[in-house]
């Protein structure tokens, strides 16, 4: 049975007010439920309350950068199934090479679209099927 998007809840994590926003618009419009975080403890202190279907979590953050977040959830048990996907206006292999050993399953280059944060997420929760927009 497909699950609607409804309630497909979505993490993003990241100190810029501004791409938060924009991330949380975009995802509302098409259905899911967004949380989000500051910074990598806030959204270790989320996610156990909220069980995200799909993280997007920024790399540059203070305290706890995306790396470090990103292995702190796929070195739990719990929640090392859930796909992380590493935010970065860096476009660098060496970066995209250092996300993919703490654990990432995707990278998005900021500025990100509509188009490329659906994608991420229909591939990695194959069952999200995006509300259509009411005109």
């Amino acid at each position: 049975m497909e699950q609607h998007s409804d309630g497909l809840r979505v993490m993003v994590i990241d100190d810029s007010k501004t791409i938060r926003r924009t991330a949380e618009t975009l995802l509302k419009k098409v259905g899911c439920d967004v949380v989000t975080a500051v910074d990598g403890f806030d959204a270790l202190a989320k996610i156990a309350d909220s069980h995200p279907r799909i993280i997007f979590v920024d790399i540059m953050m203070p305290r706890l950068d995306g790396y470090q977040t990103c292995a702190l959830i796929k070195n739990n048990s719990a929640f090392k199934s859930t796909p992380v996907i590493m935010l970065s206006s860096k476009d660098g292999l060496f970066d995209k090479a250092k996300g993919r050993i703490v654990g990432s399953d995707q990278y998005l280059t900021k500025p990100f679209s509509k188009e490329e944060l659906l994608g991420a997420i229909k591939s990695h929760v194959p069952d999200f099927i995006p509300v259509e927009q009411a005109s």
